[in-house]
């Protein structure tokens, strides 16, 4: 378990030295540090990096970026806490890193519950999203905006999947996060949290025989050079977050506020344009390099889910978020 006081350490440490020597030489109240665990051209990273740009025009010189892409400066539970406590600024988050900590965002990752990337769009678009947003402030972070993260699907180093059946024996990767776990294990598999960076090692080494990710992940990890073998369970569809800390959001005035909320909102468009392109392209570079993709029976799928669907559907709250999102298909 990390404390506190390692977190604070280690990231003081980190961004003390190397590149993170311009962080510490910059005016604190002008300088923002963003971190995203994607390489550098990925639709995320590239949306954020849109976001400086703009401050910096719009605020003539007075707020500076600096972004540390490719997991630079940690994972991203360690980039979210240091963020919660000051050490850097912004965290690109996916949410299924972040359910055991923030307990509201569950709803949008249980399995099954988005119809398609369109209806998901709605949902963190409207109402829910909003109210979502809001309940990082509890716990030191402000929540910008949320970002896509595709329909995922599972792919492996060991044979194509059709239907739960054939997933039993797999070591799968999932996120440190108790929905994921759940959910592979219902599916039959062994799930197996470990880092994002450590994947394709995993791979492999067969430390893991399989992951589930979108299709600009598989290839932008180059993951798809391992597991040869995508089959589209389409079994999740939550988004990411893009999070500040709000000891530095504090710091700013409130012009500054409104303008880096302002820039963070009409960053979603420059990202989803990006997204959609980048999806295409990724799964096309996929399929040339020979990867066999297949479809699944997703019926089985949704019905070997179900049960542990509905031990997070007993929880009120969870259920009344899910009837909201439902109505939204």
């Amino acid at each position: 378990m990390i404390s506190r006081r390692t977190l604070l350490t280690t990231g003081a440490v980190t961004l003390a030295g190397g590149a993170g020597v311009a962080v510490a030489n910059a005016p604190a109240a002008h300088t923002l540090t963003a971190v995203d665990v994607h390489p550098s051209d990925y639709p995320t990273v590239e949306a954020v990096r849109w976001i400086g740009q703009e401050l910096e025009r719009e605020s003539d010189g007075r707020i500076n970026f600096r972004l540390y892409p490719s997991g630079q400066l940690g994972n991203e539970t360690d980039t979210v806490n240091l963020a919660r406590f000051g050490v850097l600024d912004i965290a690109r988050v996916y949410l299924g890193a972040v359910n055991n900590m923030f307990p509201a965002t569950q709803p949008l990752a249980l399995p099954y519950i988005f119809h398609n990337e369109a209806h998901m769009r709605r949902v963190v678009d409207g109402d829910i999203g909003r109210e979502i947003l809001a309940t990082f402030e509890r716990r030191g972070l402000i929540g910008l905006a949320f970002y896509d993260s595709g329909m995922r699907s599972m792919y492996n180093a060991r044979r194509p999947i059709h239907t739960p059946e054939d997933m039993r024996g797999l070591k799968v990767r999932v996120p440190r996060a108790d929905i994921f776990m759940s959910m592979l294990d219902a599916m039959g598999a062994n799930a197996t949290p470990i880092p994002f960076g450590e994947v394709f090692t995993g791979l492999q080494t067969h430390l893991i025989d399989a992951a589930e990710n979108n299709w600009a992940t598989f290839q932008s990890t180059r993951q798809y050079e391992v597991a040869r073998y995508w089959s589209e369970t389409e079994h999740c569809c939550a988004p990411e977050a893009l999070l500040l800390s709000k000891q530095r959001f504090d710091t700013f005035s409130a012009r500054d506020k409104e303008l880096i909320l302002a820039k963070a909102q009409e960053s979603v468009a420059v990202m989803r344009g990006l997204w959609d392109t980048k999806q295409a392209t990724a799964r096309q570079t996929v399929l040339d390099a020979g990867v066999q993709a297949n479809e699944t029976d997703k019926e089985a799928f949704r019905r070997a889910v179900e049960p542990m669907k509905r031990r997070y559907l007993a929880d009120s709250a969870i259920s009344g978020v899910v009837r909201r999102i439902e109505a939204q298909a």
